[in-house]
């Protein structure tokens, strides 16, 4: 089942609004997944030399012993204490190294997003759950994709729930399943591709990170996807200027995607995207099997 939305900002104005309006998309895909949800939303970019990482602690975790164990490797770092042990840390040097230094000290540390813009935020129960923790509906921002899910082979846990983000600034949900996500994630943890669960959607955004190491656009990146990954999927792809939407070359499961002058929108059904402004005049169409649909600014 599950349900992705994604909705992309073309002016200004819409930016303070995106908050809202993605909440509302995000909160009518209940009934396709109440088991869990996740957003990623692109505000709030960094100076060019900072890098903010969302993290989410398995345990329980003082903002003060995480800071003073990341101040030890990043002395200029700062931490906020956001909702169900999550946290936003700001600090300057690589991902990577942030990363690895993050797992090293805390095992029991999850980390979510890294980027200059991407927050992701996950949390267990009704997407209203999600929302209302922290507060996405009072959020502005470039864009923002959602996923709500409806555990059918895993165990309903917060690290199961998507988005999943692979790379700096990108970010991937998915409706379907793939079946050659095993194999394919022993050859990409030998890249150097860094998982976080077993969930087969894991895999997938790790995919598209490898090819965009590789030198690929995201466009390049999801053609190739055609090709490697095997199974039936929608996915709607974040990076730091837009989004994507690809669905198999059978396409199986739904998506609609919408446009008008203030916003592109794309939805598991039209009835999440029914309740933008201007949506009832919007030209709005089923993505094409195989064919890649992206937006940026």
């Amino acid at each position: 089942m599950c349900g992705i939305v994604g909705l992309f900002a073309k002016t200004k104005s819409f930016e303070k609004q995106l908050g809202c309006y993605f909440s509302s998309m995000l909160n009518e895909m209940t009934d396709r997944g109440p088991d869990s949800a996740g957003c990623a939303i692109y505000h709030n970019v960094t100076a060019a030399n900072e890098l903010k990482i969302v993290a989410m602690s398995k345990v329980p975790l003082s903002k003060n012993e995480l800071l003073a164990a990341i101040k030890q490797s990043f002395p200029e770092a700062s931490v906020q204490e956001l909702k169900s042990l999550h946290f936003l840390i700001t600090l300057k040097g690589k991902s990577k190294e942030a990363i690895l230094e993050l797992n090293r000290c805390f095992p029991d540390l999850t980390v979510l997003s890294s980027g200059s813009s991407i927050e992701i935020y996950k949390a267990e129960g009704l997407p209203k759950n999600l929302l209302d923790k922290f507060s996405i509906s009072s959020m502005s921002g470039a864009h923002a994709l959602g996923h709500t899910r409806m555990a059918t082979e895993s165990a309903i846990t917060t690290a199961h729930s998507h988005p999943f983000s692979t790379g700096d600034d990108l970010c991937l949900v998915h409706n379907g399943s793939l079946s050659n996500h095993n194999r394919l994630r022993t050859k990409l943890q030998k890249e150097g591709i860094y998982f976080s669960s077993d969930n087969d959607s894991e895999v997938a955004a790790g995919y598209l990170a490898w090819r965009i190491k590789k030198g690929d656009t995201i466009e390049e990146a999801l053609n190739h996807a055609l090709e490697d990954l095997d199974g039936f999927y929608t996915f709607a792809v974040g990076t730091k200027d837009g989004f994507a939407v690809l669905r198999d070359p059978i396409a199986c499961k739904p998506a609609v995607i919408s446009e008008t002058d203030d916003w592109v929108a794309m939805a598991s059904e039209y009835r999440a995207i029914a309740l933008l402004p201007g949506a009832q005049s919007a030209p709005t169409w089923e993505p094409a099997p195989g064919k890649i649909y992206s937006w940026s600014h």
